[in-house]
């Protein structure tokens, strides 16, 4: 029996926020990966980003992915890209049920725009073009990994929540 949840889907669909309210609600342990990233780097994802690239990052989320897989009792809410490199999902695969979160691309944009040095895919001139570029490009990735599937662009936290624990309840490989 699964006993994690792994968030995934593209930044600003609530995937940290919804990771903790659900932690709190289940009684379980909230991991964030991109934080733990940040914390064996030494530095933030930007400055990674910025002075290693991309695929330094990609590497560091591979091997937290790892770390993090094995754990029991846990949300974890996984970077946008986690999905990119399917090792990370076969390993979130075998001990979380793997919830996709989603959001039009223009609330995507409104929920970012106010921390684009948080988020370097967005720190470009054209922001709507890159979301929408990169929507399209990641969506079969994460259509692929998800169990479940919930779109967040009209629902607060709390209708979130709720939506995923009426689809954990329903799935007989989840054990609460």
């Amino acid at each position: 029996m699964k006993t994690n949840i792994a968030l995934i889907g593209f930044m600003g669909t609530g995937k940290t926020a919804v990771g903790k309210a659900l932690a709190e609600r289940l009684d379980k342990k909230f991991i964030e990966l991109d934080s733990l990233i940040e914390r064996k780097a030494g530095k933030t994802i930007p400055e990674i980003f910025n002075q290693d690239g991309e695929i330094a990052f990609r590497e560091l989320e591979i091997e937290v992915t790892k770390e993090v897989a094995e754990k029991k009792n846990a949300v974890i809410a996984c970077g946008g890209g986690v999905v990119l490199n399917k090792i990370n999902i076969d390993r979130l695969r075998k001990e979380s049920l793997i919830v996709y979160l989603t959001a039009s691309p223009k609330i995507i944009l409104k929920r970012t725009s106010n921390d684009t040095e948080e988020r370097p895919l967005l720190k470009v001139a054209n922001p709507t073009l890159t979301i929408q570029e990169l929507l399209r490009f990641r969506k079969p990735f994460y259509e692929r990994a998800a169990d479940i599937k919930i779109d967040t662009s009209k629902l607060d936290v709390e209708a979130i929540v709720e939506q995923i624990i009426n689809k954990l309840k329903e799935d007989e490989s989840f054990n609460f």
